[in-house]
């Protein structure tokens, strides 16, 4: 397990690559060109600045996320090939700078999507929540206010040039159903892939967040069902996934150790993270602590171990705590504080396969 944190870049972001340097086992960063519009080639210079600071820092940038799919890929306009050139170009940049990973997601109009990103906990800290009976009266564009209320700081995926034209966009995916998202997927993929094949590159789509429709919105990387479909899109290690337990988690349904077992080699990219679900389909993110929530990030990280992972793993979304001013979900304290858990478990399965390994040694 190769472990790495997300970072917005110099002026976006609260964290510095020095405090993510001295994080115990991070050898990387999560990076992207957050204020690139979606659709629109990534400038090389940019890029190689990034690269700059990074090898600055001692830190690699193997793992992009987001190179955002443009709205007309995801509808199949007709300048939808306009766009793909652009991505595709973006993917050869890339491989320039040596990124192993990109990872995306085709979720329509919304990426991950919360009612409340300063939730008080039992214990005094805030958190990113989500409460289901909100979200059927909640008018989109009083959502997409209170999300960008923090002008100081990108919020990933409520980029607003990509929302200000919000009506528009809920008009267009009017008549759009779940299987015509699937068409225009396989589009996307079948132009993508065979150039990410070439350039050593590994595509790693995000599962939706949360994983069922919002506002009507068709989405669709929502279970193993749906994981399994997707992969059968193309059969290739460029295609891949992301597998976020705090998306996927969401919805209790969804097995994420089973999910690992099934589909470990397709996952390049894995976020590992904890929600809390109540029975009433609210949820809560909360520290990474299995027991502070309800999945099973012991699991994860055993099955993670147990089919020798050697992909990209970060901590995903954190609490706000220690009164740290950060942007919603991404401070710096909880999430050091879940790398240092994950490495405990880690460490504790690598020690114990080693004694496993002694024992069996000396019964010979």
């Amino acid at each position: 397990m190769r472990m790495t944190f997300r970072w917005f870049g110099e002026g976006n972001d609260t964290i510095s690559l020095k405090q993510i340097k001295q994080i115990p086992g991070v050898e990387g960063i999560v990076w992207a060109l957050h204020d690139v519009p979606a659709g629109e080639e990534w400038p090389l210079a940019r890029i190689l600045d990034i690269q700059k600071q990074a090898d600055q820092a001692r830190l690699h940038l193997d793992v992009v996320e987001s190179v955002n799919v443009h709205e007309d890929i995801k509808l199949g306009r007709p300048t939808r090939d306009l766009y793909i050139g652009n991505y595709i170009r973006t993917i050869e940049k890339l491989a320039q700078v040596g990124v192993k990973v990109i990872c995306y997601n085709f979720m329509p109009i919304f990426d991950w999507l919360r009612t409340d990103l300063h939730k008080t906990t039992e214990d005094g800290a805030t958190a990113l929540f989500f409460e289901k009976a909100k979200i059927h009266g909640i008018d989109p564009f009083e959502l997409v206010r209170q999300i960008n209320e923090n002008s100081a700081l990108t919020m990933p995926g409520w980029e607003p040039e990509r929302l200000e034209h919000l009506t528009a966009l809920f008009e267009a995916y009017k008549d759009v159903t779940e299987e015509d998202l699937w068409e225009n997927l396989q589009y996307f993929l079948d132009a993508i892939i065979p150039v990410a094949e070439q350039n050593g590159i590994r595509m790693a789509i995000h599962p939706d967040d949360p994983p069922w429709s919002i506002f009507g919105l068709p989405r669709i990387i929502t279970s193993q069902d749906n994981l399994r479909k997707f992969l059968a899109l193309h059969d290739s290690p460029a295609n891949g996934i992301t597998l976020c337990s705090g998306s996927l988690g969401a919805n209790p349904d969804n097995d994420i150790v089973a999910m690992i077992r099934e589909f470990a080699h397709r996952i390049p990219f894995a976020h590992i993270r904890n929600v809390r679900v109540f029975e009433n389909g609210d949820f809560i993110e909360t520290s990474h602590r299995t027991q502070d929530g309800s999945v099973d990030i012991t699991g994860i990280v055993k099955a993670y171990h147990d089919v020798g992972f050697t992909g990209y793993a970060r901590p995903d979304h954190g609490r706000h705590i220690w009164d740290e001013q950060c942007r919603p979900g991404y401070g710096l304290y909880d999430r050091a504080l879940g790398i240092m858990y994950l490495w405990g478990l880690w460490d504790a399965y690598e020690r114990n396969a080693g004694l496993s390994s002694n024992e069996k040694r000396d019964v010979n």
